[in-house]
């Protein structure tokens, strides 16, 4: 314990720790960038492995840039078609939407146990509308659409480019990291990064896994049911799917509505389908897939997905799992390995 305290308690790293615990604080106050930065890297060392095998006969900056290039590729080929196939089926569903809020309303109040109540006079599409902001002022929603778009663009582009140094400057990236430690603490906190790169490293591939089995899941079984806009369906839940618990309820709450005017029967049977997807999703995909990557217990899971939500929003809960897989590696490498 004394050899301990001599080895470890020093005035270098005591104010190590004041700086790591002042750049946290600092972190929190900047926590739309640091999410930013987080998700490039967690994708980064993703594309890594592949990076390294191209690096053996190309330049480091050049292979960083076939692989980048080569994932948006996959992306673009993955998304495009979905959308051509789908894209009669999202302006039809649109238009059709008020019809559906009103199937929606009278299949729900047909029900034995709403239907000698008075909220059967509530007017749900006008409520769900002004909810939306539907009747807002369309210049003024469509300026604020073109924003949401102009800035979705420039975070994609910025996270492009943070990906590509991430992969490009690999050995700079872990130098300037190293550089922050006293020299007693290096080669622990390169087993650190390296450990934890390995474990978020399979992130984007555990969630495409889990996102893709479901949307295939809930497709399969629309098209057997014949309900419209299977396709579309299946591609709302699914990438609702990437937001847990909440997501899966909206997509849910829409396609319910989307196929109400089928009757009592279709419904139920929608229903049946979305549970069945979700149960392959979480006891099957997910439990097996994140266990290989992050091996951590879903109770942790649950956890983090409630903090980041807190502090992070959404994109912080789509990211809780690589923050958890983190944090764990943390925990374990600085301080349990050390009691034990």
């Amino acid at each position: 314990m004394i050899d301990f305290f001599k080895k470890y308690i020093t005035v270098k790293n005591i104010i190590f720790f004041i700086i790591s615990i002042l750049v946290i604080i600092f972190i929190t106050k900047i926590k739309d960038i640091a999410i930013l930065f987080f998700a490039s890297y967690v994708i980064a060392c993703s594309l890594n492995p592949i990076a390294d095998k191209l690096e053996k006969n190309m330049p480091r900056s050049a292979a960083a840039g076939v692989v980048l290039l080569g994932a948006l590729g996959i992306l673009l080929a993955f998304i495009i078609p979905i959308f051509v196939m789908g894209g009669h089926q999202i302006v039809s569903f649109i238009e059709a939407f008020p019809e559906h809020l009103a199937s929606a309303k009278n299949f729900i109040f047909s029900l034995p146990f709403l239907s000698a109540t008075d909220l059967k006079q509530v007017d749900f599409s006008s409520l769900i509308t002004s909810a939306f902001g539907l009747t807002g002022n369309v210049v003024s929603t469509s300026i604020t659409f073109s924003k949401e778009i102009a800035s979705g663009l420039i975070y994609f582009l910025a996270s492009c480019l943070i990906i590509y140094y991430f992969i490009a400057d690999k050995e700079i990236v872990r130098k300037g990291y190293m550089s922050l430690f006293p020299k007693q603490m290096k080669e622990k906190a390169e087993d650190i990064l390296e450990t934890i790169s390995q474990k978020i490293g399979g992130y984007v591939i555990a969630q495409a896994a889990a996102i893709v089995s479901v949307g295939i899941i809930i497709f399969i079984g629309l098209s057997i049911l014949r309900v419209d806009y299977a396709l579309l369906l299946s591609l709302i839940t699914a990438v609702f799917d990437l937001v847990p618990v909440i997501g899966p309820t909206v997509a849910l709450v829409v396609m319910i509505i989307a196929v109400s005017k089928h009757g009592a029967v279709i419904v139920g049977l929608t229903i049946l389908v979305f549970v069945i997807a979700q149960w392959a999703e979480n006891n099957l995909v997910r439990p097996y897939i994140f266990s290989k990557m992050f091996n951590l217990h879903p109770l942790i899971i649950y956890f983090f997905l409630f903090v980041t939500a807190q502090f992070l929003g959404i994109i912080g809960v789509v990211f809780a799992p690589a923050i958890a897989a983190t944090v764990c590696v943390l925990i374990e490498e600085l301080y349990i390995k050390s009691i034990n």
